[in-house]
């Protein structure tokens, strides 16, 4: 019966997790006009959701598992990728900061210290 409960807590605890994770993602879409998002595993730390937006801004969520990170992109009701590659990520428009973060050191950009 202790089992139970503690299972029945858990569930609740990760009902509220994904709401919450729901609305963020939400809220992110009707920010730019749409998302679509991909979910990727990241180790213990659970799962990373990353988003683009139609206007082709982008973020990123971190779900403490790979099945929350679902529930929660099920839930906000945006399409899921399994890849991050192709027409998807063809619609990231990035800017300045991240051609400097990304390859700063190579293209002369300042250095990451």
């Amino acid at each position: 019966m202790a089992e139970t409960q503690v299972d029945e807590k858990q569930a609740a605890k990760d009902e509220r997790r994904a709401a919450r994770l729901a609305k963020q993602i939400q809220a992110f879409s009707a920010s730019h006009g749409g998302a679509e998002a991909q979910v990727a595993y990241i180790g213990q730390k659970g799962a990373r959701i990353v988003l683009v937006g139609e206007d082709g801004e982008w973020g990123d969520l971190v779900a403490s598992s790979y099945a929350l990170a679902q529930a929660a992109t099920e839930k906000a009701g945006v399409t899921v990728h399994e890849d991050f590659d192709g027409e998807f990520a063809a619609k990231v428009r990035t800017g300045p900061y991240e051609w400097t973060r990304m390859a700063g050191i190579q293209v002369g950009g300042p250095s990451n210290t």
